[in-house]
């Protein structure tokens, strides 16, 4: 297991950590035997992200589906891993700065 793939499967426990309700969905769908599970359910979250003005179809579809696609294609392990964690960052920041107000 190369870096950017462990990398990558922090996010997903911390994903875990964050959604405990769909801590076992995730390991599920991230193990190797779901792969012809998990390539399916990626295109889709990315082809649904597209219609997200629609009630309950969304953006936050693009980057969980852009995760679970960079599972099994090692070219977008690393870059999917850097945003998830910038923006895990600023979601953080941002909480605290309107937890003050």
């Amino acid at each position: 297991m190369d870096k950017s793939e462990r990398r990558l499967r922090r996010q997903f426990q911390e994903l875990g950590r964050s959604f405990p309700r769909f801590r076992s969905n995730i390991a599920w769908l991230t193990a190797p035997r779901a792969r012809l599970w998990r390539i399916p359910a990626a295109a889709l979250l990315i082809a649904g992200s597209t219609l997200f003005f629609l009630p309950g179809l969304g953006l936050w579809m693009l980057p969980l589906g852009l995760m679970l696609m960079a599972v099994d294609v090692a070219v977008m392990r690393a870059p999917v891993s850097s945003v998830w964690i910038r923006t895990r960052r600023w979601l953080r920041r941002w909480r605290a700065s309107v937890g003050r107000h």
